[in-house]
């Protein structure tokens, strides 16, 4: 079955929508008369996770919201492509990841639905200059040797800055290196600049003097896609157990908003990054943290990453990502303000 970007699950029959409308009821996404209808049992499924080390996992049970009606089978995942790839194979239920792995997923049709949009920092995304290169701005990089991830949001940012004051990747020496082999070379002093994101950025200010040239702000959308099984989205059980789930994590970034040393010592736990790092990047952020519903404005913005890649090159065609939108949670979590 399949889901349209503006209704969700398309091919339904009359009795699937009554049971999904029973169990959204039943989970507070209808009206208040709704609060007496029996809850779905839950009890005997199991939501396959995909997580990143330091984030969902650390952030439901430090938050009190661990407690579900269902298994969850935390699977670890460290980049969007392979969530992505998992839910293909239909080894993963929830996943998560920029707009970037997911417009490749929009671009391949790709059997994979974006079913809410997470918003995070976009400070800890920076362009950043090696202490001792005289280098005071995004101008100044033309000819110098700078360090980028391809097809991420690094790679966005950059070419978006760049194109800013009139330059593009042909006027710098362009450096593709993944996050750990990027702050080795930028150790080494073999790259002049380095657009990078999360905590390679942080070791790279506080280790090597690095300094901040410009941040995500203003380039990046911050929105990050929740990526879901169609399979689990076309199925009423599975779906109000993924409602059950975005509902808890909503919750849960509201209380990491106002408990982040206690979500810190959480992450830190599961990730060995010093509390006081974590702290340091939590007070420079740009905005709270926030889960949110599906938008037009999403929309537009991950339209406008995936045109963008196309004039790259990165894409070998266009991309509509319209199609793998879909809003069949958003009167649930449109319930909750996400700030």
């Amino acid at each position: 079955m399949t889901s349209t970007a503006e209704s969700g699950p398309a091919n339904w029959s009359r009795r699937q929508w009554l049971q999904a409308a029973g169990a959204a009821a039943a989970l507070g996404a209808a009206g208040p008369r709704a609060k007496a209808a029996t809850p779905p049992d839950l009890s005997g499924l199991t939501l396959r996770i995909g997580t990143y080390k330091g984030l969902w996992r650390p952030l439901i049970e430090a938050s009190g919201e661990g407690k579900t009606p269902y298994r969850i089978d935390w699977r670890e995942l460290n980049n969007g492509v392979l969530h992505i790839e998992a839910i293909q194979g239909d080894a993963l239920d929830l996943g998560s990841g920029s707009e970037i792995p997911a417009l490749f997923a929009a671009r391949q049709k790709a059997p994979v639905r974006f079913i809410a949009v997470i918003h995070e920092d976009l400070n800890n995304q920076a362009t950043l200059a090696r202490k001792d290169a005289p280098i005071r701005g995004i101008a100044d990089l033309k000819g110098r040797r700078v360090g980028y991830v391809r097809a991420t949001t690094s790679h966005y940012y950059l070419s978006k800055q760049l194109a800013e004051v009139g330059l593009s990747f042909n006027d710098i020496q362009a450096v593709n290196l993944s996050p750990a082999d990027g702050l080795s070379a930028f150790a080494r002093g073999d790259l002049d600049a380095w657009a990078i994101y999360g905590y390679n950025g942080q070791l790279a200010r506080t280790r090597y003097g690095a300094r901040i040239l410009k941040t995500g702000k203003g380039y990046l959308s911050g929105n990050f896609p929740v990526y879901a099984n169609p399979r689990a989205v076309d199925d009423p059980l599975r779906h109000a157990d993924l409602t059950d789930f975005l509902l808890r994590l909503q919750r849960a970034y509201v209380w990491a908003n106002g408990n982040y040393l206690a979500y810190a010592k959480a992450q830190s736990a599961e990730t060995r990054v010093p509390v006081g790092d974590l702290i340091e990047l939590f007070n420079g952020r740009s905005n709270d943290y926030a889960l949110g519903p599906v938008t037009n404005a999403a929309l537009r913005s991950h339209q406008e990453v995936a045109d963008t890649f196309l004039k790259l090159g990165v894409l070998d065609g266009p991309a509509e990502v319209a199609p793998l939108w879909d809003r069949s949670f958003g009167a649930a979590l449109a319930r909750v303000n996400p700030t």
